[in-house]
């Protein structure tokens, strides 16, 4: 199948690209700096429990609530860093090659136009599975190691992040098979934002009980699905101690999406792959 073969050439091309480069170097400073802070609320909270067992004081919440509020946090900055990058990786993948004339050396040949788009995104999404995996267990294996402590749903946690930046993948291969690469990447960041500030309105008026912002929130992840998903591994990564304790706040919620949302996420990703695939069925070069 040809497409498998341009999914390994932008597979190539994705690897090379200076800003996934930065990403990368980015995402090792992470790692560094978030080792190093796990290792210091470690040590901090074991000085803290001695100094009240020698002053006979009583026990303080369980250790696992702040060790799994320092978990979400590197889960958060990694499904963050992760959006970032399937954006600005792909924003031209098909606009940037029809304005510098590169498609049109390519299109002539005996391969369809769909296979090129289908190959992008199979490209992008490898790219993707393996950095969220590796660092998704950097935060897991930091937390197990360093913080003796154990998060749960780690594994479905990792593939709901990866599917957050399958939808972003989408959308904006979608947008690049619509807009130019500067419109595109502009749109698409905007309506990533518009998806996190839905989710933290939705949070908002969980905690004040208020019907109009709940419903804001719902609107915004119908629009764009990738926050909601988010609350949804923020949900199932922390204890149910945790998220008793924590509530509704800027990286989780107390009230997750529901299983339909997850079906309704991944069609919603499909569908926009399909409508790019359309799309540039029918664009002209």
């Amino acid at each position: 199948m040809k497409a498998l073969v341009i999914a390994r050439l932008t597979f190539r091309e994705g690897l090379r690209k200076k800003l996934v480069l930065g990403v990368v170097l980015l995402s090792l400073v992470f790692i560094v700096l978030y080792v190093w802070g796990f290792s210091l609320f470690v040590q901090d909270w074991r000085a803290m429990e001695a100094r009240r067992a020698a002053a006979g004081a009583g026990m303080t919440l369980p250790y696992e609530v702040f060790a799994s509020a320092m978990v979400l946090l590197g889960l958060w900055t990694v499904n963050f860093l992760a959006g970032v990058m399937t954006i600005f990786a792909s924003v031209g993948t098909i606009a940037s090659e029809i304005e510098q004339g590169t498609l049109h050396a390519i299109v002539p040949k005996p391969i369809r136009r769909w296979e090129i788009v289908l190959g992008k995104w199979l490209g992008y999404a490898l790219m993707l599975v393996v950095y969220i995996a590796v660092m998704v267990a950097t935060v897991v294996v930091t937390a197990r190691l360093v913080g003796d402590y154990r998060p749960p749903n780690a594994l479905a946690a990792y593939g709901l992040i990866v599917l957050v930046a399958l939808i972003l993948l989408s959308l904006t291969i979608l947008g690049s098979t619509l807009f130019s690469t500067v419109a595109n990447g502009v749109i698409v960041f905007m309506l990533y934002g518009m998806a996190i500030t839905g989710g933290l309105v939705e949070q908002i008026g969980t905690a004040l009980d208020n019907d109009v912002l709940i419903r804001i929130g719902v609107i915004s992840s119908i629009l764009v699905p990738s926050d909601s998903m988010w609350r949804l591994a923020s949900y199932l990564v922390q204890p149910r101690l945790a998220v008793n304790f924590l509530g509704p706040n800027p990286f989780g919620t107390t009230v997750p999406p529901s299983t339909l949302a997850v079906w309704y996420s991944v069609a919603y990703a499909l569908v926009l792959l399909l409508l790019a695939l359309l799309r540039f069925q029918r664009r002209d070069l």
